[in-house]
């Protein structure tokens, strides 16, 4: 039966996560989940709760916790950057799913934020076999301001909705990647092919909720080129239709089905374990 256990761990014993532990064969694949920006290791609405739980029913131990200086989680009192720190605290989970679940690899899952977060740990980490990153890294292309701007060029409704706010000297600031500051396309494009070249497997996962982003699959090749986009081992599904954090339902089972079933074909989950 699988148990679900509280751990404080880490190299200053600062960090604070919910292991689920299922009866599971040694060598498990790990699945680990970050934060979604500032909040807490439960996830907007639960869905980490609701993600971990499912995956836990398949066979895969997994590990929800809050990075240093978040949620329940304190400061390791290092003087390192944000991004060292990060890597650090995945390293640390890594080794307490693997000292309480037997994983030697660990596929990194996280929203947003926690998609930045989980991309600055795979670039480093070697445990890191995979990662799920849910509305990650996507820049507008040439493609995306085509689509975005010639139907309203053609719109006399936009039109006048235009010169109407004009008027009224009200001028909306553009909202871009929920307030994160990207790094450049081409340093992400080179990390990208660097995890794939060392065997990594990812799958990224955009939501209809970013629409100032991302308006077409087929942005994602315009922006990272063939060699990346183009990867056998690499995925990329738009789920239209779908709000940022999923929460709807049905809109949540979607993804949580996408998910599970890129998973059960990359990293096959385990056989329970025979009994004694």
């Amino acid at each position: 039966m699988m148990a679900e256990r509280a751990f404080r761990f880490g190299r200053a014993r600062h960090l604070v996560g919910i292991a689920g532990l299922p009866p599971v064969a040694h060598g498990a694949v790990g699945v680990i989940m970050l934060n979604t920006g500032l909040m807490h290791r439960v996830g907007p609405f639960r869905l980490h709760v609701d993600l971990t739980r499912r995956l836990n029913a398949l066979g895969y131990p997994t590990l929800r916790f809050d990075l240093s200086t978040m949620g329940d989680s304190g400061a390791s009192a290092e003087a390192d950057s944000r991004e060292q720190q990060i890597r650090a605290d995945v390293a640390d989970a890594m080794a307490l799913l693997g000292s309480q679940a037997g994983c030697t690899r660990f596929v990194l899952i996280g929203l947003c934020r926690g998609a930045q977060s989980a991309h600055i740990a795979a670039c480093t980490e070697p445990g890191v076999a995979g990662a799920i990153f849910l509305d990650g890294y996507i820049y507008r292309t040439a493609g995306f301001k085509l689509r975005h701007y010639l139907p309203r060029l053609l719109s006399p409704a936009r039109w006048r909705g235009f010169f109407a706010r004009k008027l009224r000297q009200v001028v909306a600031p553009e909202e871009t990647s929920f307030g994160s500051v990207y790094p450049p396309r081409g340093q992400v494009r080179g990390e990208l092919a660097a995890m794939l070249a060392r065997g990594l497997k990812l799958y990224f996962v955009y939501s209809g909720g970013i629409g100032e982003q991302l308006n077409h699959a087929r942005q994602f090749r315009e922006c990272y080129g063939h060699g990346v986009a183009g990867h056998p081992a690499l995925r990329m599904d738009l789920l239209d239709g779908t709000d940022h954090t999923y929460t709807l339902v049905c809109d949540r089972e979607r993804l949580f089905d996408h998910v599970e079933g890129w998973l059960r074909q990359q990293f096959p989950p385990p056989k329970t374990a025979p009994a004694g």
